[in-house]
């Protein structure tokens, strides 16, 4: 059977088109999965084991902190008045001697300054006078009983002996009072009046001198001593958050002495009234500073979730932040490491806490992220 030349042709030609078309969808495809593959490559590092950017890498597993309420308010540090004692001298006087020095720890009692004080010594001539009175006044009395007994004085002399007995122990008490009141009433004989310790703990100020005036009305206290085992800190809050923040709620203390580190506390007060001038209210807190923490201090303070809720944290130095989107580096095994995209739920001055994109263990570089999205970068 003939076929015309014209029908072969069409023939040819549609078969040579259709291989044509496959071909070209073949390619398409290839390249495709070649692209995506590529965009999947970009996405990742993997470093040997002895690669020296490992060693400049901080790796850290993911954790889980108890939510914040608000963000990082500013506080300070301060001493915890229950257990801090700012002394001064109950006498005029001039000091000889002082036993302590700043930074000194002390006793109970422990003697702080030695002064000689003429108002201690007048103290004492007084007490001397009256004991002298009253001795006197105690052998008339004995004498007047015995002659009002063999009928010698009248009832009514007897009387006024006893009136002049009552008089002069009424003045040795005083006499006496006054000298337990200025710290001399163990004894003391001498017009050298010391100064001691009330409490245990840590000399933070000393405002005397060795020659140096000392003067019962002066300005600023002589020692200030104080337990550095207790401390305050005092949060200045916004008139916005004060509905987020109640008594014995827990916080989260941090400073820039110890960036890596937190500490815990808890709100002891709210303040009764906010600051006309600044608009915030004083919170007071107590403060656990494992021997750290120094009053003066000043510290990022948030107020915690009571209901124990518990969010993801990172520090800002684990994010790259490209557009409206922030990425972390993700090492999902010894030497591989991913880039992924996560979405915050807040963000601070050094932390931010993760809505999406992390688990709990996952291990996380913490330093050296922009050294790794540098790598990606010029390896695209």
């Amino acid at each position: 059977m003939k076929y015309p030349i014209s029908a072969i042709n069409i023939a040819i030609n549609a078969v040579f088109l259709g291989t044509l078309a496959f071909n070209l969808a073949t390619v398409h495809q290839a390249h495709a999965d070649t692209t995506k593959t590529a965009k999947t490559i970009t996405n990742e590092i993997v470093l040997p084991p002895n690669s020296p950017q490992l060693t400049s890498l901080k790796i850290e597993p993911v954790i889980e902190v108890t939510a914040p309420v608000t963000d990082p308010l500013n506080g300070k540090i301060i001493f915890d008045e229950n257990h801090t004692s700012r002394i001064s001298s109950s006498v005029l006087g001039r000091a000889i001697k002082i036993n302590v020095q700043i930074g000194d720890k002390v006793k109970a009692g422990q003697v702080l300054l030695v002064m000689d004080s003429p108002d201690l010594g007048s103290a004492l001539a007084d007490a001397r006078k009256a004991d002298a009175d009253l001795a006197l006044k105690k052998q008339a009395h004995d004498r007047s009983k015995m002659l009002l007994e063999g009928g010698v004085i009248a009832q009514k002399e007897f009387e006024g002996t006893q009136a002049d007995l009552a008089q002069s122990a009424a003045e040795s008490q005083r006499a006496r009072a006054r000298l337990t009141n200025l710290g001399a009433g163990g004894g003391n004989s001498s017009e050298s009046y010391t100064l001691r310790s009330p409490i245990s703990g840590v000399v933070v100020d000393r405002q005397a001198n060795p020659g140096s005036e000392i003067r019962p009305d002066a300005a600023a206290p002589l020692f200030t001593i104080t337990d550095p085992n207790f401390l305050w800190a005092t949060i200045d809050l916004p008139e916005r958050d004060l509905s987020k923040v109640g008594e014995n709620q827990p916080l989260s203390i941090e400073v820039d002495a110890y960036p890596d580190e937190v500490f815990k506390g808890r709100v002891l007060s709210i303040g009764a009234m906010v600051d006309p001038s600044t608009r915030r209210i004083s919170v007071r807190c107590a403060v656990e500073g494992k021997g750290k923490l120094k009053p003066e201090m000043y510290a990022r303070i948030t107020p915690l979730s009571t209901a124990n809720t518990k969010v993801i944290r990172l520090p800002n130095t684990a994010m790259i932040t490209e557009g409206l989107y922030n990425y972390v580096f993700v090492e999902v095994s010894p030497g591989r490491i991913v880039k992924r995209q996560v979405t915050l739920n807040s963000q601070g001055r050094d932390f931010a806490t993760v809505k999406e994109g992390l688990s709990v263990g996952d291990r996380l570089v913490t330093s050296g992220a922009i050294l790794l999205n540098s790598e990606l970068a010029s390896g695209k």
